[in-house]
């Protein structure tokens, strides 16, 4: 080295030192993670097993309803226009009017039934004529022209008989005198043929007699009689014409009556739409309303429910008079299960495709519910006293059943168990597991022998359904011929 360069070593010393500390602070940031990985233990989240109370419950959203509504429906025939409609929430007396409807058509529908009734009602009081007029006529027969006939006729037999002895009479004269020889045989013969002829009138007039008797009065009658029946069918005709056009009149003048709904009973006015049970969109002025439509809700709130669904998985343990907690915001009220329908909601994907039973809970009286109150119930299912219990979260299935894994002093250990009753956060374990037991929580997440359970029972079920489909889509040998 020059000695023009020897004042520059302390530097280079210096340079030298700097280069040494980098090197090094570089090695130990490369090592420094791998000793603290081989040092760091993983702790477990654990759970002591242990003995208590176990109630298991399926909860569930509904709303409160009156399980006795008065319904106030349209009864005007064909429908109408709503004018006018009380306000929901609104509480009413027996006889307040709850909605006008439109009953314009319905007045001109009166005054055409009026003209049409009125009309019915003058061919009743002609036919009511026409009967009484048969009726008399008969009576006039009966009591006057056939007496007159009759009497007729036995005063022409009197004067018949009366001719015939004359003339009998004249013959016997006539023979006495011809015997005498003053009268000659053929003046005798005068005098017996005038004694046939009037014997041939006399009996002409009395079979004048037994025709009007036998025929001619039997005749007249019978065709008075016709014309009389004749007659009042024509009235009990004309009065059932009557009836009918009187009733569609009454029918009408009521369907007026229905353009004006009342109150029936006293009480909290609500719409359909307050009613779970319900899908009638609530009705407005000036909407259109079809009859036997359901516009309004009279509930009787000293008998209130709430009906909630019930999934498919829980429904069959269900049992009517099984206690249910109801909360409605800070109000808790307990209740009991008193119906359970039989057929399932229609499901789809407005329902998120689940299958559900309605059930109903009923409640007691209490101050203060209302219709479409929100409710959250929750239904005992089942009660258990001093069980072994584990968190759901402990237990995994796989292939060979369900599994914990429990903390040892030699370690962690896989011990196969077998569960009773769930409540979706505890399960009662029936064995595999002894009080004061530390089982892993969440062992997917700490223990590769759980993660590889999972794996082995997920890929035996993917490979049963790939199997189930192959043999669905598989094609059928055909046999021989």
């Amino acid at each position: 080295m020059s000695p023009s360069s020897k004042p520059s070593s302390p530097w280079l010393k210096l340079l030298l030192l700097l280069a040494l500390i980098a090197a090094g602070t570089v090695g130990l940031g490369a090592i420094a993670p791998r000793l603290m990985v081989s040092n760091q233990k993983v702790k477990h989240l654990t759970h002591k097993v242990s003995r208590g109370d176990l109630s298991v419950m399926v909860t569930e959203n509904g709303a409160v309803e009156s399980s006795n509504n008065k319904e106030i429906k349209c009864m005007v025939k064909g429908g109408s226009t709503v004018l006018w409609v009380i306000e929901t929430g609104t509480i009413v007396q027996s006889g307040d009017e709850l909605v006008k409807l439109d009953q314009s058509q319905i007045e001109d529908k009166i005054l055409q039934q009026k003209i049409v009734f009125e009309n019915a009602l003058a061919n009743k009081i002609t036919a009511e004529s026409d009967v009484a007029v048969a009726q008399t006529s008969i009576t006039e027969y009966i009591e006057g022209t056939y007496k007159a006939e009759k009497s007729k006729i036995e005063k022409e037999i009197f004067e018949a008989e009366q001719a015939l002895r004359k003339s009998e009479l004249a013959v016997q004269s006539a023979l006495r005198l011809t015997a005498k020889g003053v009268v000659k045989d053929l003046q005798l013969e005068g005098e017996q043929f005038a004694v046939d002829s009037a014997r041939k009138d006399l009996e002409m007039k009395q079979t004048k007699l037994d025709s009007l008797e036998k025929y001619n009065k039997v005749k007249s009658v019978q065709e008075l009689q016709s014309k009389l029946r004749a007659a009042e069918a024509k009235l009990a005709s004309y009065e059932a014409s009557l009836s009918l056009e009187q009733a569609r009149l009454e029918r009408e003048k009521k369907q007026l009556e229905n353009c004006v709904i009342r109150a029936e009973t006293s009480g909290m006015v609500i719409f359909p739409s307050m009613a779970a049970w319900k899908d009638t969109p609530d009705i407005t002025e000036g909407a259109v309303v079809r009859e036997q439509q359901t516009l309004l809700m009279i509930p009787d709130f000293s008998q209130m429910q709430v009906k909630v669904g019930i999934h498919e998985s829980k429904v069959d343990r269900l049992k009517i008079g099984m206690k249910a907690k109801i909360q409605l915001q800070e109000l808790i009220l307990e209740g009991q299960v008193s119906e359970i329908a039989e057929v399932t909601r229609p499901a789809g994907w407005w329902t998120g495709n689940l299958v559900k039973y309605d059930t109903i809970i009923k409640l007691p009286q209490h101050p203060g519910l209302k219709p479409g109150m929100s409710a959250v119930v929750d239904i005992v299912l089942a009660e258990h006293q001093q069980v072994l219990t584990v968190p759901v979260a402990a237990i995994i299935e796989g292939s060979g059943g369900l599994f914990c894994w429990v903390q040892t002093a030699e370690g962690v250990r896989k011990r196969l168990v077998r569960v009773g009753d769930t409540n979706d956060q505890f399960s009662i374990i029936l064995d595999g597991l002894n009080e004061s037991d530390e089982v892993i929580l969440n062992p997917l997440a700490y223990i590769d022998e759980a993660q590889e359970l999972a794996m082995e029972l997920e890929q035996q079920s993917s490979k049963g359904s790939s199997k189930n489909q192959d043999s669905k889509t598989a094609p059928k040998d055909n046999p021989a011929p």
